[in-house]
């Protein structure tokens, strides 16, 4: 007997993404054992991996309570058909990360995507008015250019608490949205089928 096929799952963002969370809870609620993440960063990257068959689904976030819609998803839904098999929340936690020796009043400016800086924007001004925000592709390859030292001295991201795991970042604040019950919604797609 064959060994199944290996699901693919497309993500928009990389590894410590939040996508990558709403990835496995999309896998939870579907039984789908063992699947292969291919991360592609952008949602349109995420629609070209449906379209070429490079993944059997996609995951997008497409709405966030604080942020609002995330219009990188809905610019690439206007691009390209697909199946939705699901939508479903997960919830969402922004946390402040630096590197090791950093302290919370070394930050001189905060990269993120538009997306968690939105879900922010209170706890931003409060602690860093006037201090630059940077906008990212993804709150997780944000995390990984801090931890390469791709950024600048004294800059801080907003991601998740996985990203701090994953890149050896340290977390100055937790829970800094605005909104303590944070929800995004996401998408799971398939490939458009007639």
């Amino acid at each position: 007997m064959s060994k199944p096929e290996t699901t693919v799952v497309a993500i928009q963002g990389i590894e410590g993404s939040f996508c990558e969370e709403a990835a496995e809870e999309f896998c939870r609620r579907h039984d789908l054992e063992g699947p292969q993440w291919l991360y592609r960063v952008t949602s349109e990257n995420v629609f070209k991996s449906l379209d070429d068959d490079t993944a059997m689904f996609g995951i997008l976030a497409i709405e966030n309570a604080q942020g609002g819609v995330v219009i990188e998803t809905v610019e690439a839904l206007a691009g390209y058909r697909c199946h939705i098999v699901e939508m479903f929340h997960i919830h969402v936690e922004q946390c402040l990360l630096a590197r090791p020796d950093a302290h919370l009043g070394d930050v001189t400016e905060i990269h993120s995507h538009q997306q968690a800086i939105r879900q922010c924007r209170n706890y931003l001004a409060e602690h860093f008015w006037g201090r630059p925000i940077v906008e990212a592709e993804d709150t997780a390859l944000a995390a990984q250019h801090l931890a390469e030292g791709k950024l600048p001295a004294g800059s801080a991201v907003i991601g998740s608490r996985r990203c701090a795991d994953i890149y050896q970042l340290q977390i100055l604040e937790g829970n800094i949205q605005d909104l303590k019950n944070n929800l995004t919604l996401f998408l799971g797609v398939g490939k458009w089928e007639q």
